[in-house]
């Protein structure tokens, strides 16, 4: 029996390869925790580990996703059911006090008139609340079970939230140059020879083996390193985002961490924006060093997007490493309202296919454009 513990983080996509090759020879029974959904594709079975319990389901990682997303359709036709049976209750139970304050009303007057023995009216009054109590009681019960229902219902669909942001700020003309490599030479890794131009919303994938010099040339690009000769020039705003995800303070809140991107943005500008990754109300309030990783990566992507200037190049260095799904799934969602030029280092091809890739550059030796499948990248 194998064991194997997030197997891909870190590696690049040739050993991703070897790795894959491995698990399907495999012949005796393995066990693996990971989102890298290249390899769940794999797997036979897959184990859903979700608050507190675990789901089995049949299959790899897309038979999983139509067996989830069914279910999901389901609970959400259940909730609908439930709440307009909620709806209902209410209606009648308000029906029912209605009905029994006439009933009181009408005793009332015909109390007041004395038109019946007083041992009457005192018999009839009292057999008619009994009769509106029991009525009134019903519909609580009906009305309480039918909360109930409704509760159970909402717990089965996922909160499968998604950040919803526009950064209209962050848009750059088609033939705009956001950035010049002229003969660069970082201080490790592979050397630009002659130039490279970025032109407009490109969005370009940096791929090559680790060690290649990947994080380096983002580090020199952004201004962190100097570079041994040439020049990299950014002509627009740019932000960067480490794998190390230290941009954040940790001893400060998520909004004072956002503020110091954006000096000049009202508290109440940057609470409703960050409402939209996701932080809202106390979230927002949280020190920074008390985030989960997921959260993190989230205050840390938007305190880059809602930045002033807003950036209109945004590099991220493997971003989706130590994501889970759902995570990656925010990432994604937060990059299609991004309308500037994006260059990603990932090894995760179909985060990378996703987010739309219209440039893939190659570091092995050199940087040279290529397109997936061509020789020197994994198929």
């Amino acid at each position: 029996m194998l064991l194997l513990d997030e197997p891909t983080n870190n590696l690049d996509l040739y050993a991703r390869r070897r790795l894959y090759a491995a698990v399907e020879s495999w012949p005796g029974l393995m066990i693996v925790v990971s989102h890298d959904r290249e390899l769940l594709e794999r797997v036979d079975r897959i184990a859903d580990l979700h608050a507190g319990s675990i789901t089995w389901y049949g299959g790899n990682y897309s038979a999983y996703e139509q067996a989830l997303a069914a279910e999901q359709e389901a609970a959400e036709r259940m909730v609908r059911v439930a709440e307009a049976d909620l709806r209902k209750q209410k209606r009648e139970l308000t029906d029912a006090r209605v009905k029994l304050a006439r009933r009181k009303r009408y005793g009332q007057k015909m109390w007041d008139s004395k038109r019946e023995p007083k041992i009457v009216m005192g018999a009839r009054k009292r057999a008619a609340q009994e009769s509106a109590g029991k009525h009134r009681i019903l519909h609580e019960e009906k009305l309480a079970e039918a909360r109930e229902r409704l509760d159970e219902a909402v717990e089965a669909v996922r909160d499968d939230d998604e950040i919803r942001v526009d950064l209209p700020y962050t848009a750059v003309p088609p033939g705009r140059t956001v950035l010049t490599l002229r003969d660069l030479e970082p201080a490790y890794g592979t050397r630009v020879a002659g130039g490279l131009d970025l032109h407009g919303p490109e969005r370009v994938a940096l791929v090559g083996r680790n060690g290649a010099g990947k994080t380096t040339l983002l580090r020199t690009i952004a201004g962190e390193l100097e570079p041994v000769s040439g020049e990299a020039v950014a002509h627009v705003p740019l932000r960067f985002l480490p794998q190390r995800l230290d941009v954040l303070d940790d001893r400060l809140t998520v909004v004072e961490n956002v503020a110091r991107f954006a000096p000049g943005a009202t508290g109440n500008r940057i609470r409703a924006r960050l409402a939209r990754f996701l932080f809202r109300g106390a979230r927002a309030d949280r020190a920074a060093g008390t985030l989960s990783g997921g959260e993190r990566f989230r205050a840390t992507l938007a305190a880059l997007m809602l930045a002033e200037p807003a950036p209109q190049l945004l590099m991220l260095d493997e971003p989706t490493n130590n994501l889970d799904i759902a995570s990656v799934r925010q990432l994604v969602t937060a990059l299609e309202s991004y309308e500037g030029a994006l260059i990603v280092a990932s090894h995760d091809l179909p985060f990378l296919e996703s987010i739309g890739i219209t440039r893939w550059l190659l570091l092995d030796g050199e940087l040279r454009e290529i397109t997936p499948g061509a020789v020197g990248f994994p198929a």
